[in-house]
């Protein structure tokens, strides 16, 4: 029975011990928990927020990507067409004169072509890398921006040095 009913004494003592230990956690250990869960809070909604605001600014990059190209293949276009019309009119003036020189400014029509359509196809890599670069910078800081992430990224460059 000794087992099932304790002694008033081993009560009080609990109940005095418990008490003391409940105030002792509310004066000193729940404010810096509390803050502490408060912060983490905020820093989640933060990322959130970046997270949601690198994706717009992704999908804006996505879509003037996109016009910038269009743009770029309609100059081409352009371009194309008006070589092609400076072409022909070089090629009807030079029939008169020979077929030879006919052949050499048909020629050089497709190598100012090509020349220029090549110019238009590294400049828009060119841009189209330095957008990659950006995005990939900030999703990169995105991704690093916990101590967690750092350090489990840190932890992996070493294994690898490590296993090399």
């Amino acid at each position: 029975m000794d087992l099932i009913l304790p002694d008033l004494g081993l009560l009080f003592w609990t109940a005095l011990v418990f008490c003391i230990l409940l105030f002792l956690l509310a004066k000193f250990a729940w404010k810096p928990i509390l803050s502490a869960v408060n912060a983490r809070e905020q820093k989640i909604t933060e990322a959130l927020e970046l997270a949601e605001k690198t994706r717009s600014e992704m999908q804006a990059l996505q879509a003037e990507n996109d016009k910038i190209l269009k743009e770029a293949r309609a100059e081409r276009d352009n371009i194309l067409k008006e070589a092609k019309e400076s072409a022909n009119q070089m090629i009807e003036a030079a029939k008169s004169k020979s077929k030879l020189e006919a052949d050499k400014i048909v020629e050089s029509a497709r190598h100012t072509i090509n020349s220029e359509k090549a110019a238009a196809m590294a400049e828009l890599k060119t841009h189209v890398a330095a957008l990659s670069l950006e995005i990939a910078e900030k999703v990169i800081r995105g991704e690093l921006a916990s101590d967690e992430k750092q350090k489990a990224l840190a932890d992996k460059l070493v294994g690898d040095i490590n296993m090399n």
